[in-house]
């Protein structure tokens, strides 16, 4: 917003500046339009909510993107494209983890003289299909990287389109096979496993035997933690009455305070002195609630947070395992450009090791 005035922008110039950024850039985010504009987000949702129903939008979790409608003759012209080579880009969110991905998909289009169309999965789509098709036949791109839904009725119908278009694809951390003989597409993941092995070892290296494990419900990326803290359990001779497992329904729902309240209240009853979380705000929630109760956070409960957005924020600072989402993001791009220079070549699937960033919210386990 211009120093030389410091009224708000009334709706229309909002309105107006959200439709300019869009057509520029092809997507918008609240995050940035709050600081740009001087606003909160929810007023950037309702303005992203009227120019939806005014058919000028999508909305897509963190923001929006072009509307698939033809543009209006009072929307603004775009901006004519450069002639680079396109790479059409699917992710399921424009906050929260893929912003990095995307960063690392945009810095490695540009070594090869490629640009990315980014587009976000609506909040209510359940099926991928109509998007991927507008990318193909509306923006002409060369491939495709997503991250499509892996556990709705439309997942196998995805795998199945991807791999009868004509188009290479990547699939970015997600995995995914096809019928009927469960041949792999090619794929970069984070070695979300591992992640969770390394942080359960870390507190048993800090004398830690109770350890328990609380996921996000709605992540993917909860059943390859999972995974990982159940090896790591298992190697290390815990048994199931030494740790425990809870399910966290996303943290906008009602009930989340009280799983909050749950997940303590378990690991004083069960001496459990250590906590894996996913993610960030649930690990945090967890660590204001326990010490809200009176126990110290590293003292009586040592807690790393997965995923590593916004746990730095948190006092004490939280150990986090952070994925590699800059490197995830470079890799997509560069097996997509392989495979567009061969064709023929075996399908690549690679997973990448995250990395553990150890904090102030671990230490040793009370004596």
């Amino acid at each position: 917003m211009s120093h030389e005035t410091s009224r708000a922008p009334l709706p229309a110039e909002r309105r107006s500046h959200l439709l300019r950024s869009l057509e520029r850039d092809g997507v918008i985010r609240v995050a940035d339009l709050t600081a740009e504009l001087d606003v909160t987000a929810v007023t950037i949702r309702r303005d992203i909510a009227q120019l939806e129903q005014e058919g000028l939008l999508t909305r897509v979790h963190g923001g929006a993107v072009l509307a698939d409608s033809p543009r209006t003759a009072d929307s603004p012209a775009a901006p004519s494209h450069e002639a680079a080579e396109a790479i059409g880009v699917l992710v399921p969110s424009l906050d929260y983890y893929w912003p990095g991905v995307v960063r690392g998909m945009e810095a490695e289009a540009r070594k090869h003289g490629m640009r990315i169309v980014l587009r976000g999965s609506s909040y209510d789509s359940t099926d991928e299909r109509p998007a991927l098709r507008r990318l193909v036949d509306t923006e002409g791109v060369r491939g495709i990287i997503c991250a499509p839904r892996v556990d709705g009725s439309h997942a196998q119908e995805v795998t199945e389109w991807l791999s009868a278009a004509d188009v290479p694809h990547v699939l970015v951390e997600r995995e995914a096979t096809r019928a009927p003989h469960r041949d792999a597409l090619e794929a970069v993941v984070s070695d979300h496993a591992l992640g969770a092995l390394m942080a359960v070892y870390h507190l048993a290296d800090q004398g830690h035997r109770r350890v328990g494990l609380v996921l996000s419900r709605e992540s993917p990326t909860s059943r390859k933690i999972a995974a990982g803290w159940r090896a790591a359990c298992a190697d290390l001779g815990l048994t199931t009455d030494e740790h425990f497992e809870r399910l966290a329904p996303d943290r906008n729902r009602p009930e989340f305070s009280g799983v909050v309240d749950e997940v303590v209240s378990t690991a004083l009853s069960s001496g459990t002195t250590g906590l894996l979380v996913h993610s960030d705000p649930e690990a945090s929630a967890i660590a204001q609630r326990a010490m809200d109760r009176g126990l110290s956070v590293p003292g009586d409960l040592s807690i790393v947070a997965y995923d590593d957005e916004v746990a730095n924020l948190f006092s004490p600072a939280m150990t986090a395992v952070r994925p590699p989402r800059d490197a995830v993001g470079h890799a997509a791009v560069d097996l997509l450009v392989k495979r567009l220079a061969d064709p023929a070549r075996p399908v690549h699937r690679m997973a990448i090791s995250p990395r553990l960033m150890v904090r102030e919210s671990t230490g040793p386990a009370p004596g």
